[in-house]
């Protein structure tokens, strides 16, 4: 039987590009990981997952790999890799690598190699079609960074699939000598220790081979959860993942509770847990023509829908993963809450609701200390879809003003969660004695973990003990889910049931005091965590949070 220890786990993502310099280049990389070992186990965490760290252009930060087997020199070596496994071991910490499965670097050997014939080895390693009568692309899908998916090819005459940037051509999964590929270099690292996969895009790995027109040009609508998806990563589990015993949690961006179920029933055998997106779409405009850049307030009473529907759904027939941050993600404070007079509150009122659902927690680098936004200038921003989609909306669509946009960006841009972890008030935040490759929020001087810790209100501390309540609550990993209040605008309640125990977890996600109607059948009741002094009110004030235990009726 599968040993299931990311049941009762919380796993820590690191982004090593901006996590810790260890020589001073600016970069973060793996012995600056290394060195922060200590910290992550103080902090309880049970795993770690790593950005990933393998040789790339580093057109999308290391999501456009060129060589599976290699190390980027920018990160370190191999045997620095090496050592980071054997160290986090040491400590009980499980390491789970990203894998990018989907496409790989326009500079990786086998689309080099892809270019130069349509009959060569490695050919159909990649997704080829030839352009229409005149001339144009084989349809009108989009790529997620703006613009056509696809990209024309002199050489061989024919556009190539890429669902991101032209430098990412898209995997071709039909091909089986591409999935062995895949599978070698899975092994190769499990052979090094590793203890899990977090897959990149995995629901994008099959294509409907129609390539049919998407209702609107340049976008994505048909080009998730291909016909084949399922065939695939059930291969991927026979191949790699059960025999190897490996944990897997997928990205799945089109994915609903429905979907999920399918890909995470363990009978099924295909993956462990998956990523939603859908919670995180709570604050865009549905079906507007700006796509995620146009914005509206976020809406409290469809955040627990979506999050209890994915509760409901997957009890008794798979497993969640819960987060609202992640290399991709804003921070939420900033996005969806108040980063400023109620930083303290606000972040753990969201931690709190979080961390209270069935479901294995993932704590981004920085989350666990309140890092904000930084509400950079245009110029500063870094990222690959930030860029193309200024272009592709402000400069050539025009639907758009930049100051909207940037707007837009200040709130949900995939930077904001990419600046370096800021440690001290020192130089750098304590991350390099160089001059770090992305620039450092200005606000290090007073949110950072040094502060933090001194700090009489330390999320540090809060986060350690949500961490320790997962690892000693079989209520959390157990227990049944009802929702409360399910039509208030601002109040998320809901019930956590276990052998006549019984936790409500609520938490205020605004900035006035709300009235709420008693959700306990007693008085009697006991603070499990509580984000306020005291004891709970008539009224909950602003971003309060708590978990309390009460007694069931029938046990009076």
């Amino acid at each position: 039987m599968r040993e299931t220890w990311w049941k009762d786990a919380v796993i820590y993502q690191i982004y090593p590009k901006s996590f810790q310099d260890s020589n001073g280049d600016g970069i973060g990389d793996i012995n600056g990981i290394r060195s922060r070992l200590s910290y992550l186990n103080d902090l309880g965490v049970d795993a770690i997952w790593l950005s990933p760290i393998y040789q790339s252009p580093q057109i999308d930060n290391g999501y456009d790999i060129s060589d599976y087997y290699q190390i980027d020199p920018m990160f370190g070596t191999m045997a620095d890799m090496e050592a980071l496994i054997d160290e986090a071991h040491q400590l009980g910490i499980r390491i789970i690598m990203d894998f990018v499965a989907n496409h790989t670097s326009n500079e990786h050997k086998w689309f080099k190699q892809s270019i130069e014939s349509k009959n060569n080895p490695y050919s159909d390693f990649y997704i080829w079609q030839d352009p229409k009568a005149d001339g144009s692309a084989p349809n009108n899908w989009g790529s997620s960074f703006g613009g056509s998916a696809w990209t024309y090819e002199p050489k061989r005459g024919q556009y190539y699939l890429h669902y991101y940037a032209k430098e990412q051509p898209d995997l071709n999964w039909e091909n089986p000598k591409v999935r062995a590929a895949i599978y070698e270099v899975m092994q190769f690292w499990k052979n090094k220790g590793v203890d899990g996969w977090r897959l990149d895009v995995i629901t994008s790995i099959s294509k409907d081979w129609e390539f049919p027109d998407n209702p609107r040009p340049f976008t994505t609508e048909n080009q998730q959860n291909g016909p084949r998806m399922h065939e695939f990563i059930h291969e991927l589990n026979q191949n790699i993942l059960l025999p190897l015993d490996m944990m897997s949690v997928g990205e799945a961006p089109a994915s609903t509770a429905n979907d999920a179920r399918l890909l995470v029933d363990p009978t099924r055998e295909e993956l462990d847990m998956v990523f939603t997106f859908q919670h995180m779409h709570i604050d865009r405009k549905p079906n507007d023509i700006n796509g995620r850049w146009a914005l509206q307030q976020p809406d409290f009473v469809a955040l627990k829908r979506i999050m209890s529907d994915w509760q409901n759904q997957l009890n008794g027939h798979g497993w969640n993963a819960l987060y609202f941050e992640n290399h991709d993600r804003a921070r939420v404070i900033s996005r969806w809450g108040n980063d400023q007079e109620y930083r303290y509150e606000c972040a753990t009122a969201f931690a709190t609701i979080l961390h209270g659902m069935q479901g294995t927690p993932f704590i981004y680098q920085g989350e666990e200390i309140g890092m904000t936004n930084p509400n950079f200038a245009l110029e500063d921003y870094e990222d690959v879809e930030i860029l193309g989609n200024y272009q592709h909306y402000v400069v050539e669509k025009q639907t758009i003003s930049k100051a909207e946009f940037l707007k837009a960006a200040h709130k949900i841009s995939r930077d904001n969660a990419r600046t370096p972890m800021q440690w001290n008030n020192e130089q750098n935040a304590g991350f390099s004695s160089g001059e770090p490759w992305f620039k450092v929020n200005p606000d290090y001087p007073t949110i950072n973990m040094a502060n933090d810790r001194k700090n009489e209100k330390s999320l540090f501390a809060y986060y350690r003990q949500l961490i320790q309540l997962r690892h000693d609550s079989p209520l959390l990993r157990e227990g049944s889910y009802e929702l409360q209040l399910p039509d208030h605008p601002a109040i998320f309640a809901y019930s956590r049931v276990y052998q006549n125990k019984c936790w409500l977890v609520i938490a205020n996600l605004s900035e006035e005091s709300q009235a709420y109607p008693s959700l306990m059948p007693n008085k009697a009741h006991q603070l499990i965590i509580h984000n306020y002094a005291g004891d709970l009110a008539e009224q909950l004030r602003p971003y309060e949070a708590a978990i309390v235990e009460y007694t069931m009726k029938n046990e009076q």
